[in-house]
C-alpha cells in the first residue's frame, strides 16, 4: 500500500511540474527572440482532449489554436501532429517584474539576479468584464487561501444564465481563485483556480488565471513591490543582431466576442510595428502579409536577405 501511495504522490509531482512555467535564457543584447517550437504526435487511443496537451507543454489553449488551427480542442486525432510553439517574440518593453500580454495570453517573469525569463499561459477577463490593459502597477499584497465575494453585477449576470452565486465563497479547492492569489493594483488578482480549463480562453472576471501550478510557483518566488506591466500587443516584431527579421501575430482581442474561436477576423489595430512592417527591402512583404492574415501566433521570419529565411525553424 505504501508503494502505491508513493507512485500516486510521484506522478501527481510530475504532472504538477508539467504544468509550470518554461524558462528560457534571456537572449543576448539587442535580441528578443527566444526558444524553439516543437512537433509531437498523437499517439494511438488517444482520449485527452487538446487542453491536456497544452497544459503538459506549458502552454494556454488559445497558443494552441493559432499554431494548430485545424486541430480538435475535443479530441486530437491519432496519428496528427502539433505544434507546440515554444518559440517566441519577447514583448518590445522593459524586462523587469512581470509583463502580461492579454493579446497572446500570457505572462512573463523576469525575476531579479536570473538571466531568464519564465512564461506562463494565462486565462483573462471576458468580453465586456476586461482585464485592463496598457498599464503599469505593483505586487500590493499576497494571500493564500483566498476567499471571493462576487459583485453584485457578477451576481447578477450568472443568474441571467440560470447560476446562482453565493455572496460569499470561503477559501478551498471550491474557490474560482484557487489557492493562491497575487493582488495587483487595488481591484485586480493574478490567481489560480478551481477548474481544469479556461487557460488561455476569456472566461475571468477581469483578473489574470492562471494553473495551479503555476500560481504557486509565482507565489512562492514574486516579492511585495515588483513591477506589474499589463500590455495588448497581437503583433511583435523584431530585428535580431544577424539582421533577420521576426514577426509574431495573435488574434486581437475584441469587445464582441467571449472565446478565442471566431469565424470572423478581427481587425488588426493600426500600429507603428506594423506601418514600419511594409517598409524596406528587408522585409518580404509577401511573407508578412500572409502572416498578418494567417495569425500563427508563432515567430515567422520574414527576412528578405538571401540565405536568411533558411533560419525559420519550423
Amino acid at each position: 500500500m505504501r508503494r502505491v501511495k508513493l507512485l500516486c504522490c510521484l506522478l501527481a509531482l510530475i504532472s504538477t511540474r508539467a504544468a509550470l512555467a518554461v524558462s528560457y535564457p534571456l537572449p543576448p543584447e539587442g535580441s528578443r527572440l527566444v526558444g524553439s517550437p516543437q512537433i509531437i504526435t498523437i499517439e494511438q487511443g488517444n482520449t485527452l482532449p487538446l487542453e491536456a496537451f497544452a497544459a503538459k507543454y506549458g502552454q494556454g489553449l488559445s497558443n494552441l489554436l493559432e499554431a494548430n488551427p485545424d486541430a480538435d480542442p475535443f479530441l486530437p486525432k491519432a496519428g496528427s501532429q502539433l505544434i507546440i510553439p515554444q518559440q517566441i517574440i519577447l514583448p518590445d518593453t522593459v524586462r523587469e517584474g512581470i509583463v502580461i500580454n492579454v493579446a497572446e495570453m500570457r505572462l512573463y517573469y523576469y525575476p531579479k539576479e536570473s538571466n531568464t525569463v519564465e512564461i506562463l499561459p494565462i486565462g483573462i477577463g471576458q468580453a465586456g468584464r476586461e482585464t485592463p490593459r496598457n498599464w503599469v502597477t505593483a505586487v500590493e499584497r499576497k494571500q493564500e487561501g483566498p476567499t471571493w465575494t462576487p459583485t453584485p453585477n457578477t451576481r447578477k449576470a450568472y443568474a441571467a444564465e440560470g447560476k446562482t452565486l453565493p455572496a460569499f465563497v470561503p477559501a478551498g479547492p471550491d474557490n474560482p481563485m484557487g489557492l493562491y492569489a497575487i493582488y495587483i493594483g487595488k481591484l485586480y488578482a493574478i490567481h489560480g483556480t478551481n477548474a481544469n480549463f479556461g487557460i488561455g480562453l476569456r472566461v475571468s472576471q477581469g483578473c489574470i488565471r492562471l494553473r495551479n501550478a503555476d500560481i504557486k510557483y509565482l507565489f512562492d518566488n514574486v516579492p511585495l513591490g515588483t513591477r506589474v506591466q499589463v500590455i495588448d500587443q497581437p503583433v511583435k516584431m523584431t530585428t535580431e543582431p544577424d539582421g533577420s527579421r521576426w514577426l509574431e501575430v495573435h488574434e486581437p482581442l475584441s469587445r464582441n466576442r467571449t472565446e478565442f474561436e471566431s469565424s470572423n477576423k478581427v481587425p488588426l489595430p493600426a500600429t507603428p510595428v506594423l506601418h514600419a512592417l511594409m517598409k524596406g527591402d528587408e522585409v518580404n512583404v509577401g511573407r508578412a502579409s500572409a502572416e498578418l492574415e494567417r495569425r500563427s501566433g508563432m515567430p515567422v521570419n520574414i527576412s528578405n536577405q538571401p540565405g536568411q529565411i533558411d533560419k525559420q525553424r519550423l
